[in-house]
Parts: structure tokens; sequence; C-alpha cells
């Protein structure tokens, strides 16, 4: 394949750099590391009556504006239901777009609250850049789009081709480890907005189109004629898709993560939007925790004994995220299943 000129753009280094600089700047936004017990950013949420959430700027399935301009998704959702947790009410949120090169740099400046966008948990990310990932609310993996045409059915097959990929991903670091140890050279096309690479690939600029195969997925279902596109079956990479807080305030690193495992354990317990009502009569004990109506499990986040309750009525839990956000764009559930079906998730038991 002819080998193309890769574009230029600043990469992990320029984001470990950003999050030193600003890892001492953030103050009087609730950024403060919080003493034991209390937590400065769930203070300053409830004080300001809105969760400030960082999301993508686009990816179909995860955080995407509607025709009405409302932000639609897995992760957007995730940001409604720890809002519904802590504030009571879902609509108290504030999306901010973020960049794969920003987005770092802004939790840690305290711009936002957390940090919902697709980002993988790494040990490079959680020990050097200030931050802590909580709970997956997606596992997937780097993927391989390529169009029909190019008669190619292998990631081996891409010996020497050019690959789009957006720069300070773990996408990029996946690509050229997977390159180097299989003996196979590529250039790397690197562009930063979504828009601008998915055109790029469509332009022929060129010749594989390389990220999370849930995003590969969701953006060959979106083209009108999805058939012209063959998504590669190798999967080179594990990449757990984790929101993620600011270290230093560990009161707060349990909000968010419990939040994320109440929606596992609803469906797990068969809780929904629609019959919460209903259960929080039940006669399970693992049910009644949940719900609030026994035990005292909100007052040990530091929040309302109601705080799964809100959740799981005002967002739903996984099930319904799922097959409102996921399921429309062809992306099987896989092991993203419960364990009791065949999946990864396993939510620790709330007691």
């Amino acid at each position: 394949m002819m080998i193309r000129s890769a574009d230029r753009a600043p990469g992990f280094a320029a984001i470990l750099l950003g999050a030193c600089l600003l890892g001492s700047a953030a103050h009087g936004q609730g950024t403060q590391p919080a003493q034991p017990g209390a937590s400065a950013t769930l203070d300053t949420i409830k004080g300001r009556g809105q969760l400030i959430c960082g999301i993508s700027t686009g990816v179909p399935g995860f955080s995407m504006p509607d025709s009405q301009g409302v932000e639609r998704g897995l992760d957007a959702d995730s940001c409604r239901a720890i809002a519904a947790a802590v504030l009571g009410d879902a609509n108290k949120v504030k999306f901010v777009p973020l960049t794969t090169t920003n987005r770092f740099t802004a939790l840690q400046s305290g711009e936002v609250d957390v940090l919902t966008r697709n980002t993988t948990w790494t040990l490079g990310r959680e020990g050097n850049l200030g931050l802590e990932f909580t709970w997956v609310n997606f596992y997937d993996g780097t993927g391989f789009l390529v169009k029909k045409s190019v008669n190619v059915n292998s990631v081996k097959e891409l010996d020497g081709a050019t690959i789009c990929v957006q720069p300070g991903t773990s996408t990029e670091l996946a690509i050229s480890d997977y390159f180097r140890q299989h003996r196979l050279k590529f250039t790397p096309i690197l562009i930063q907005d979504l828009s601008e690479i998915q055109n790029a690939f469509l332009s022929g600029r060129c010749d594989a189109y390389s990220t999370d195969s849930s995003a590969l997925a969701t953006f060959r279902h979106t083209q009108s004629n999805p058939d012209d596109f063959v998504l590669l079956p190798e999967i080179i990479s594990k990449e757990p898709l984790t929101p993620a807080v600011r270290k230093g305030d560990d009161k707060w690193l349990d909000v968010v993560r419990w939040t994320l495992i109440a929606l596992f354990t609803a469906e797990e317990l068969g809780v929904t939007s629609k019959n919460v009502d209903q259960m929080a009569s039940s006669n399970s004990p693992d049910v009644l925790r949940l719900l609030g109506a026994q035990g005292e499990m909100g007052k040990a986040l530091g929040l309302d004994n109601k705080w799964a309750y809100n959740a799981i009525k005002q967002v739903g839990n996984y099930a319904e995220m799922w097959d409102r956000d996921i399921a429309p764009m062809g992306v099987p559930r896989g092991i993203n299943n419960l364990w009791n079906k065949g999946g990864l998730q396993y939510p620790p038991p709330i007691r």
C-alpha cells in the first residue's frame, strides 16, 4: 500500500505536562483534597446545585446531541445517574464536550467534576495524571474499520498502510505496540477532531480507521451504506472505559463508583425505572438496601438514602441504558453483560 505522511498533533507527553502544571491550580472549585469522611467536590456540587460532567465531542451511543440538542448516550446517562444520586434530579447536569487532549487537564483543573468521556483505565493514567478511575461502564477494545473495496480481511494485511487515529489516546499506543510486535509497518494519520478524522477515512486519505471497536461499529451503522465497510475481526487491546475523578477526594470517588455499581445491581435484582416503586416494598433485603428502604447506605456516601432509587427511577438500570443508547447502534452486549449472563460485570454487594 502507498504510505502517506502523518499529520502532527500533541501526544501523551503534552497531556502529562499540562496535568502536572494544573495539578496545583485547582482552588475555590471544590478541588482541594478532602478531609477523611468529607468531600470538597461533593460539597461544591451540592452548593452549586449542578453536576459538571466532561463528555466526548460526539460519539454515537455514548454522548451525542440529538436533533433538539439534548445529549444522548451511555456516558451522558451515566452523568445523569450521578446527578440523580447526588442532587435528586437527573437533569441538573452541565455537559462539557472535551477532546482527547484536553480531557485530563479539564478534570485536573476543576473545570469538570467527573470525566465520563469514553476513556480507558490504564496504570499510566491513574499513576501519573492525578486521577482515579471508578467503575467500568463499557468493556471495549481497539479495532479497525476499512472500506470493503480495499479487499482487506485481517489487520495483518495492513502492512504499510496509513491509519487514521486520534492523538493522545490509548488506541494510538495499542496500534504501535501491535504492529511492532507483529513486525508490520504503518503510518499514522493523527487528527484530533472526530468528524475530521472520519471524513479523512471516508475520502480515502487513510487506508483504515482505528479506535474503540464500539465506536467503529456505531460509525459504520450511521453510514448510508454500512455494507460498504468492514470491521476487521481482530480486537488488539483491552479498553475498559471508565468514568474518572480527581485523586485526593476519596468520598467523591465512592459516590461515583457506587452509583455506577447500583445501576448494575438494579439490573441483577430485576429493579427497573418502571417497577422501582413496587420493588421498594420487596421482601428481598438486597433490594431494600439498594432502594433505601432499609439500612443507611446513602448516609455512608454522604447522600440521601434514596440515592440509588433516584438514579434508577430517573435514568434506569444498566440494561435500560444499554437498550436505549447502545443497542440501536447494532452493538451486541457480549462481555458487557452481567456475570450471570456470560459477561464481565460483577457488581460488589451493596450492604
